[in-house]
């Protein structure tokens, strides 16, 4: 079943990135939209933000909620670290 869209165009997109590197993404909660969950449960992951991160339905300000997403997903640790060893397997 597919998740509800955000209704803030530019948080959907930083959604779609984190649904693109295999993070998940889960609507509903009491005080957020959603949630980003971190794939992996690392004890040298932790994203900085303890690889958890809300989403608001109504930030103050949409682009920087939305760079501050695309941020923890460019910034897992773990998930870099595989993409390194991946990248380097391929050539």
């Amino acid at each position: 079943m597919a998740r509800l869209s955000h209704p803030k165009k530019e948080l959907e997109e930083a959604l779609r990135h984190a649904e693109e590197q295999e993070l998940r993404v889960e609507v509903g909660g009491s005080r957020a939209w959603g949630r980003i969950y971190c794939p992996y449960n690392d004890e040298e992951c932790r994203c900085g933000e303890f690889c958890i991160t809300s989403i608001w339905s109504t930030p103050k300000n949409t682009s920087n909620h939305a760079r501050a997403l695309r941020r923890v997903v460019d910034n897992c640790t773990t998930h870099r670290n595989q993409y390194k060893t991946n990248d380097g397997a391929k050539e």
